[in-house]
Parts: structure tokens; sequence; C-alpha cells
């Protein structure tokens, strides 16, 4: 199974930049894309030709903003499109559909660069999300949460760290969340199953330089049950071309969807 997750900075925009030829070349089984931002009338026409996907889109309830969207060859058996937290299902960011045992989820957590307000809001979805992981894991199925958590969880995962303790996505307390995800909580980052390098980024400030020389942060993730996680085989970050200032997040894993 190979699954793809990837916040495309408005699905219009990388679209024209070709996100979807290139995915058409991926034989991918899932794919998840996060900030999509347009509504049912806005999406590309591309998305309409696409052959052999059920495509299913949550949009916020603001125009334009936010909004994900999950694209799978085999119909799920259902698709859910709330956490159950309104005011963080108005902004389109949960996206579920269920295979057999096996339910991935699409995931865009918000920033809390613009200012305190909105990193309150985030540590309040952080703390709303705990709880239905716990819920999750007591159902015995597997899951498999992709998307952007807009947080990078070491020191190996952000370029600049020294430089970004006080700001948003590398704060003590994302960080410690992460901690407890992946520690007590007993979930996995697929990536580090199969590939334990530093420096290993999924997104780069458009400001300065920052792509070309590398000053990334990791905050893209596949969030896998134990059992599922332990089956990932393979993982890269595609990086030949650019469709977003996020990079394709790709893993396999030792399983049949």
């Amino acid at each position: 199974m190979r699954v793809i997750t990837i916040n495309v900075n408005g699905v219009r925009s990388a679209t024209a930049k070709g996100l979807w030829s290139w995915l058409g070349r991926q034989r991918a089984d899932v794919v998840c894309l996060q900030e999509t931002r347009a509504g049912p009338e806005e999406l590309p026409a591309e998305v309409g030709r696409l052959d052999g996907w059920h495509r299913f889109f949550r949009h916020a309830d603001r125009p334009g903003y936010s909004g994900v969207a999950l694209l799978a060859r085999r119909r799920p058996d259902r698709v859910m499109d709330r956490l159950g937290f309104a005011p963080f299902d108005r902004e389109g960011r949960y996206l579920r559909a269920d295979f057999g045992d096996l339910s991935v989820v699409s995931l865009y957590v918000p920033s809390g660069t613009t200012g305190d307000e909105r990193q309150a809001f985030k540590m309040r979805c952080l703390a709303r999300l705990s709880r239905h992981l716990r819920e999750l894991r007591r159902a015995g199925r597997h899951y498999l949460l992709c998307g952007d958590l807009n947080i990078a969880h070491t020191k190996a995962d952000i370029e600049n760290w020294r430089g970004n303790q006080n700001h948003s996505g590398f704060l003590p307390e994302e960080r410690a969340w992460l901690d407890r995800l992946f520690g007590p909580e007993g979930w996995t980052d697929a990536f580090r199953v199969v590939d334990q390098r530093p420096r290993q980024y999924t997104w780069w400030s458009n400001r300065g330089r920052a792509w070309e020389n590398n000053v990334g942060w990791r905050i893209d993730y596949q969030v896998a049950s134990p059992a599922l996680g332990a089956l990932a085989r393979s993982a890269a970050i595609y990086k030949r071309q650019r469709f977003s200032d996020h990079a394709p997040l790709c893993i396999d894993y030792d399983y049949e969807l």
C-alpha cells in the first residue's frame, strides 16, 4: 500500500505546477491533500478528469481557506468529514475514509504563527485531537493519520532549531504533545520507522533561499497505529518538482488495501 500526503497550499496553484500528472505516475493507493483552499465550484477541471480515483473533499466554511481532500483507488466503506469539534470542523481540517479494518485520515492542524489567539486555538485543537486519538486506539482498528501537523518534533526535524524555540511550530508544549503521541499514547511516526536521518524536511519558507539551502522543517507526517506503523517499508520526500511550499511525503506499507 502506497500512501502520499501533501499540503498543496492551494489545489489550483498546485494543479498549475503539475501535481495531478505527477500523482498519476506514482501508483499510490491513497492520496491525502491539505490546504486545498477551493470550494466545490472552484476545483480545477483536472480533478474531474481523474480516472480510477474516488475523490472526497471537505471544504472550510470560509471561502478560499484551509480544506482537505482524500483520493483512493478503492471505494471506501464509509467517509466522515468531521472530528466532532465544531470550530475545527468549520475550517475543513478532517476527512476520514474507512476501508475494511483500516481508516485513513487527511488532517490539517492549524498554524499558530499569526498570533496568540490562533496559537491558543491550535493548542485547543491538539487537546481535542488527543482525546479523539485515544478513542481511535480503543476501537482496535488500523489507523493512519496523514497531513500537516504544523509541528517539528525534534532538533533533527528543523534546520534552525536554536532560533525557533520560541516560535509556533517548535514550541516546547507543541513538541511535548508529539512526545506523548509517539510515546505513552503509542502512535508511530511512520517516516522514522524507515528513515532516521536528520535534515529530511517537508516544508520550506518562501523567504530568502530556504529551499535552495534546505533550511526547512519536517511538519508533515503519516501517524500510524502501532501494528500498521511496523509495516512501513520505505519512505521518500519528493523534491524534484515543487508543487507547493511543502513536499509530498510518500510511504509504502506491507499491507494490502
